[in-house]
């Protein structure tokens, strides 16, 4: 393996600091820095698997053992949270917003810090080394996720609709596009991605069907979890916004079934869009399931 190309890969997907990869991997940023430059090239063995290991939670697996998908999905499982409990939360609704909020806008592109994202949801304020529109889009998620949190409480039995999809758009993208809340009349391609997408024309029946399955009950809502959300981003149903909103229908349906969100993380946007095209090309959605799983996991852990 090449630890010189492997490391400065790991750095370009996530976005690190070498200070932060240096924390990382337990090492000094010396250390690191020499790896990373080429000077020297980790020799401890512990050293090594913690490179590979972080290469592939960043930048993503090629297979996933099933029996290893099996037991993480189960722990995800015993994770619970209700919308009921988040808003009677203030604290957990709070850190559960900034962190959605931040990760699922950065993705799409935004440069707001998360101190940046705190400053304008929680103490009003308008950042003059910000623009308008990333400012917008952070005060927009807040107001869509409020609103699904509100149907989640109110409805003791949400029922998935096409409106209900085109209302959390509108929130999420007023003002930032003109079409907010209407389907796309256009093709589309995305940059980079060799995905087909759906015919336009095709897009209300195909948001139906997606609403028929996230209303079928389930005993694995993990595998519907990952399954409608690649269903959902091939329809690419919007102009713009569609990865924000179907992580909305994401964090609402786990919701739903009792269990704790997901929340895909910056840091692995490059597996994260890896694992989204297996799952749309070849119909393989373990690697989705178990990216899923383990982001129940580890907010589990932190909202206790």
């Amino acid at each position: 393996m090449n630890y010189q190309k492997v490391l400065q890969q790991i750095l370009a997907a996530s976005g690190w600091s070498q200070e932060i990869l240096a924390n990382k991997l337990g090492v000094s940023f010396p250390t690191v820095n020499s790896w990373i430059n080429g000077k020297s090239m980790p020799l401890r063995e512990n050293n090594k698997q913690a490179i590979s290991w972080l290469f592939v939670e960043i930048l993503g697996a090629d297979t996933v053992d099933k029996n290893e998908l099996s037991e993480l999905k189960s722990e995800a499982l015993k994770y619970r949270l209700t919308a009921k409990k988040i808003v009677l939360n203030h604290e957990l609704l709070d850190k559960i917003t900034l962190n959605l909020t931040y990760h699922t806008n950065i993705i799409e592109g935004s440069t707001m810090t998360i101190s940046d994202v705190k400053e304008v949801l929680f103490d009003n304020k308008i950042l003059s080394n910000r623009t308008q529109t990333e400012q917008r889009e952070a005060v927009n998620h807040q107001v869509a996720m409020n609103f699904i949190l509100d149907e989640l409480v109110q409805g003791s039995d949400l029922k998935w609709t096409p409106e209900l999809i085109r209302n959390i758009h509108l929130r999420l993208m007023s003002g930032v596009i003109s079409n907010a809340g209407m389907w796309r009349n256009h093709s589309v391609r995305i940059a980079g991605v060799h995905v087909p997408l759906a015919n336009f024309i095709k897009v209300p029946d195909l948001v139906e069907d997606i609403c028929n399955a996230l209303n079928k009950k389930t005993n694995d809502p993990i595998e519907l979890l990952a399954k409608t959300h690649a269903e959902f981003e091939q329809i690419h149903p919007f102009s713009d916004g569609n990865g924000r909103t179907g992580r909305l229908i994401m964090f609402a349906l786990a919701l739903q079934y009792g269990l704790v969100p997901p929340i895909i993380t910056k840091e692995r946007r490059s597996a994260y869009y890896k694992y989204l095209e297996l799952a749309q090309t070849k119909r393989q959605f373990d690697l989705l399931e178990h990216m899923i799983a383990g982001e129940m996991v580890e907010i589990g852990k932190i909202i206790g």
